[in-house]
């Protein structure tokens, strides 16, 4: 694995952001969801997500997130995803979404 550097990391902005909608994506080749994060004084911005296995739509509404939102934009189908949720990705490929410990601030900075 290549090493990271200080500075490369100080590069990552990760964000803490709510979940305040979340749609089926019928249109990607892996079951997915389309996900429209509020990261306050940074706005809405929207990804796609494959944690269909272990989260229901109407659950995900309200869950706070950890996410890299500086990335370019990238085509996801149909869609543009404009952000990256972090998880933790099991050998079966389940993926279990980063949260903050307690409820944190739109917006702040993860680092």
């Amino acid at each position: 694995m290549d090493k990271l550097t200080w500075s490369g990391f100080e590069k990552v902005d990760m964000r803490v952001g709510t979940i305040i909608d979340a749609q089926p994506f019928p249109e990607v080749r892996n079951p997915a969801y389309k996900l429209y994060i509020d990261f306050g004084d940074l706005g809405v911005k929207k990804t796609s997500a494959q944690i269909t296995n272990r989260y229901e739509l109407q659950e995900l509404i309200g869950k706070q997130v950890i996410a890299v939102v500086n990335f370019p934009p990238k085509q996801i189908a149909n869609f543009m995803s404009e952000c990256l949720v972090l998880g933790v990705v099991g050998v079966d490929k389940d993926v279990i979404l980063l949260q903050p410990g307690a409820h944190a601030k739109n917006g702040d900075r993860v680092g």
